[in-house]
């Protein structure tokens, strides 16, 4: 059994919770190193600033601005050649800025997609995780399980659900439900 899930394109964030509380936000930078962000992190319209989870916990996921949040930011921009050429960009700066208020202002989202560690707890499959992740009040990336059987099925519903989606996405992600195999 497999998890099929949107590839979004954004900017990929790593968020740790204490306690409870949001106490670290990085971009994923080069790979080993990221940039601290978390007083932007902070600022994403849908993240939860506090979660009913006390122990420790690191979670992955994608920054995002919408199709129409952008359009609506390139309205506002009267010199053409000074528009942003996609959301990904102007996510990535967004997120980046020195200045949270604009990144409130530019209504950032972020979608969990992996659970990197939480202490103390022990998860079977991806799919218990996308739950877990979803009652401590993330949104998490939309997904459905898929077998051998399904999944040229599944493939063709996420393509017919692209024209709609608002969230900007390049592709999908496979990934075994059961996390020890």
């Amino acid at each position: 059994e497999g998890v099929l899930s949107w590839k979004l394109d954004g900017l990929t964030i790593v968020l740790t919770y204490e306690g409870g509380r949001l106490t670290k936000g990085v971009t994923r930078g080069n790979g080993e190193i990221g940039e601290v962000i978390t007083a932007n992190a902070r600022a994403f319209i849908n993240l939860p600033l506090t979660i009913p989870f006390k122990g420790r916990l690191v979670l992955r996921g994608e920054a995002v601005i919408s199709y129409p949040d952008f359009e609506k930011i390139n309205e506002t921009i009267a010199d053409e050649g000074a528009k942003y050429k996609n959301p990904r960009n102007l996510c990535s700066g967004s997120v980046r800025q020195l200045n949270s208020a604009v990144t409130a202002e530019r209504h950032v989202r972020f979608y969990a997609f992996a659970l990197v560690s939480a202490e103390g707890l022990e998860f079977a499959k991806r799919t218990e995780q996308f739950d877990w992740l979803a009652e401590q009040g993330f949104a998490v990336v939309q997904h459905k399980r898929v077998t051998a059987s399904d999944l040229e099925v599944t493939v063709k519903w996420f393509a017919g659900e692209i024209e709609d989606n608002i969230n900007p996405s390049d592709g999908l992600v496979l990934s075994y439900n059961d996390i020890a195999y």
